[in-house]
């Protein structure tokens, strides 16, 4: 008589579903995690052609930006930024090169610096995460968690990365993920503005008895160099960090010396006029509506003034020109002399751009985009 096939034990069938329970879990979770909802592509270092833009240029590619670094050109790389990730253009043909999106975190805030892209992402209501990637192929150089403000603003300068608020700002090192100092405002007051330069880092504070200040700290130590008071009817803005510290109150663009402070210079700006601050050949570039004056910064004087309908990108001391954009295309000026080197005719060029110039193309940041021109 045939015996019937016996059936497992208890413990068998209590390890199979818990195996399978574990199963289902690590899907989840795996489905759930940061692993599964990023997604990131890499490539091999930028290779920009030599030479320089010659004669007339017209627009070869265009790329929209949700958001954008103040200086979208690192290592041959345009850096752009989106709700949701980076992504690094070759610049000659707009294409993407590398990219890295986080599709369960939305971009409070993107620079570069030192060769990376800093990225910081907020998964709540918080800017919690940052990550950093090589500038020119999209490789991860560090990641690590943060608790800033979900309105937190990013910037840089050489070694430096800024997160602000109104109350209060952090410093991190680009190349490594160790935060460096903190700062906050006076009791009951908050700030209005922040900006690093190799001046240092400079805040804008306003108090409720509407007494708006200035302060400079020491980049790296974080150590309060000096306080201005900015009287003024209309509310002041920071403009730049760098040769000297600009901020733009009212009708003018006022000018302080970054050693101690002192007032150095003042420029005539119109109230609907825009105002905006660069720096090159160790001097001040400060563009007040249609002109584009070099502010010498132990003097206060004025160098040289261009007709300008943006800003070139900030440049080295070595730099012997920079290129300034105006409503017939781009002109190129020697740094030093003012004097013009060239022309670089172009149509439709936007106002209020930042010009950077790789290889044979013309890089023009936009607040909503880039272009490309060749």
């Amino acid at each position: 008589m045939a015996r019937s096939p016996s059936r497992p034990p208890l413990r068998v069938w209590v390890w199979i579903a818990a195996t399978l329970a574990l199963v289902v879990v690590a899907g989840l979770l795996w489905r759930n995690s940061d692993a599964a909802a990023t997604e990131s592509t890499t490539s091999a270092p930028a290779d920009v052609p030599t030479g320089a833009p010659a004669g007339a240029v017209e627009e070869a590619w265009s790329a929209d930006g949700d958001a954008l670094p103040a200086d979208v050109v690192e290592e041959g790389r345009v850096v752009v930024g989106s709700d949701h990730g980076v992504r690094a253009l070759d610049v000659v043909t707009g294409e993407v090169a590398w990219q890295y999106t986080r599709s369960n975190a939305r971009l409070c805030g993107l620079t570069v610096a030192d060769g990376v892209a800093v990225a910081v992402f907020r998964t709540a209501g918080r800017c919690d995460e940052a990550v950093a990637l090589e500038a020119g192929t999209g490789v991860r150089a560090w990641t690590r968690n943060m608790s800033l403000r979900g309105d937190a603003v990013i910037g840089s300068t050489t070694s430096i990365v800024l997160a602000s608020g109104p109350t209060g700002v952090v410093t991190f090192d680009p190349r490594g993920n160790n935060l460096r100092w903190r700062a906050a405002p006076d009791e009951g007051c908050t700030w209005a503005g922040a900006v690093a330069g190799s001046a240092g880092v400079a805040v804008l504070e306003r108090c409720p008895d509407d007494d708006v200040r200035v302060r400079l700290y020491d980049g790296f130590e974080g150590t309060e160099l000096w306080t201005v008071d900015v009287p003024g009817d209309a509310d002041p803005s920071l403009l730049g960090a760098d040769e000297l510290v600009g901020v733009r109150v009212g009708a003018e663009v006022r000018l302080f010396a970054p050693e101690d402070g002192a007032l150095r210079t003042t420029l005539p700006v119109e109230p609907a006029e825009a105002a905006a601050q660069t720096t090159a050949a160790g001097l001040a570039l400060v563009r007040t509506g249609n002109v584009l004056s070099a502010i010498d910064p132990a003097s206060g004087s004025t160098r040289w003034s261009v007709p300008a309908d943006g800003l070139p990108a900030a440049a080295p001391v070595e730099t012997g020109e920079v290129v300034v954009p105006t409503t017939e295309g781009f002109v190129r000026i020697d740094a030093l002399s003012g004097l013009e080197l060239g022309r670089l005719p172009a149509s439709d060029v936007p106002s209020d751009g930042v010009v950077a110039v790789v290889g044979p193309v013309v890089v023009l940041r936009l607040d909503d985009g880039v272009r490309g021109y060749r």
